[in-house]
């Protein structure tokens, strides 16, 4: 089983774009209905990031209480990533050593999605 975040944001096809510069990757358009992206991939360091415009998702509310784990591969993209998401959200708890000899944080980007941030040392 693999299991694949799904995420409804408001204007989907600008915020691809946003979540192309925080974690780089490959854009893969679905369904669009005029100049409106309905649904878009984002294929980013091996992992695949679903999306949907709110019209066509239709979520009870932003955000919808679903938290996206992330496991990060090196401690410069964690704090990277950290960096972007931040920007226009909301730190809900700051990077800080976890007691897993790593690195944790919790942000909520501008859309409102939340995003548990992991990095482990070898």
């Amino acid at each position: 089983m693999i299991a694949t975040p799904f995420i409804a944001v408001d204007n989907c096809k600008d915020e691809i774009q946003y979540y192309q510069k925080v974690f780089g990757g490959e854009i893969e358009i679905l369904r669009k209905q005029g100049d409106t992206v309905l649904n878009a991939d984002l294929h980013a360091a091996g992992a695949t990031l679903k999306f949907a415009d709110t019209q066509a998702a239709k979520p009870a509310q932003k955000g919808d209480y679903v938290r996206v784990f992330l496991n990060i591969e090196t401690e410069d993209a964690f704090r990277g990533i950290y960096d972007k998401l931040g920007d226009g959200g909301t730190v809900h708890t700051a990077i800080y050593e976890a007691p897993f000899n790593g690195l944790l944080a919790i942000v909520n980007d501008r859309n409102g999605v939340c995003w548990v941030l992991s990095y482990y040392r070898d």
